[in-house]
């Protein structure tokens, strides 16, 4: 196990100590914790404390992880897993959780797992059992895919890769900024696991989707998104919906993979805030009034 950076030992005492309802962000491959600060301001604006979790030993900052991005190497499913696990352990509320890519897959193993109040999968890698693979999917992790090496190796995305897989609804101009202000390296293990889920059936790249304690789910799918099509986002849905809670599905329209951190994102968040809303209410604070919204989101989050 991992041990918490200081940065989130410090989140986790502030959501503890704040009396709120506790919404926990799960980022995934090719960005860090920091992508979440305006989707975490705009919870906070709305009565929830938020936490947003590096994966094991991320830094903390963008420079810093161009500067070292060996160290993004090696990280898998289970371990990713188990780290934000070990999170939800440590708060005296059951959280929410809000995930976005691989972290989408995350969040639905926690959701699986019974540690959700409520949960929202945005554009979800897929686990074994989600069966459709279309040609974008394929081509946008070819840059880790097409050398088996990488599975050991941090792999950053060239701009045109970053261009197509992430930022191919926007306008030129804005994928340039969102590649200088967010990309970094990302492991390749967790992409070739998600590769092969269907083929090992002893895959740790599984979701429990039957457990009744799973809580209520959203799926959101882009829908220009060529990393995460609708066909593996609707399958996901589809074998979720079998679960006896609320599961819910909904397409963002034009939308592609960057749909949490391009110039769109407050729609998405919307949509998400109202989700979590109807199914985990934010509540007063208990006991002594907390500090300004801005104050604790810049303080929650390092490197932003």
């Amino acid at each position: 196990m991992n041990a918490m950076s200081p940065r989130e030992q410090a989140e986790i005492a502030r959501a503890n100590e704040s009396g709120l309802e506790p919404v926990l962000f799960v980022h995934g491959l090719w960005l860090l914790a920091s992508s979440w600060e305006h989707w975490r301001r705009a919870f906070e604006e709305s009565g929830y404390i938020t936490l947003a979790p590096s994966w094991p030993d991320d830094p903390e900052t963008v420079e810093e992880a161009r500067r070292h991005p060996e160290v993004f190497a090696h990280k898998k499913v289970e371990e990713v897993t188990a780290h934000f696990a070990d999170v939800v352990g440590r708060l005296e509320a059951t959280p929410a959780i809000v995930g976005h890519s691989f972290g989408g897959l995350i969040t639905e193993r926690l959701a699986g797992e019974g540690l959700s109040a409520a949960s929202v999968a945005i554009d979800p890698a897929p686990f074994r059992g989600v069966l459709p693979l279309p040609l974008s999917a394929l081509r946008a992790a070819m840059p880790v895919l097409g050398n088996p090496a990488n599975y050991g190796r941090a792999v950053a995305l060239t701009f045109e890769q970053f261009r197509y897989a992430f930022a191919n609804a926007v306008s030129e101009e804005e994928a340039r900024e969102l590649y200088e202000t967010y990309s970094v390296a990302g492991p390749g293990a967790p992409l070739f696991q998600a590769a092969a889920a269907n083929l090992i059936p002893w895959t740790k790249v599984t979701v429990d989707t039957a457990n009744p304690d799973r809580g209520p789910l959203l799926i959101i799918s882009g829908e220009r998104d060529h990393t995460v099509p609708w066909a593996i986002a609707h399958a996901a849905y589809k074998r979720q919906a079998r679960n006896p809670g609320v599961t819910e599905f909904r397409e963002m329209p034009g939308r592609g993979h960057a749909l949490t951190i391009d110039s769109g994102w407050r729609e998405v968040a919307d949509v998400a805030l109202g989700f979590v809303s109807r199914h985990h209410p934010a509540h007063a604070p208990k006991g002594n009034e907390r500090a300004p919204l801005g104050d604790q989101v810049e303080s929650g989050t390092a490197g932003t």
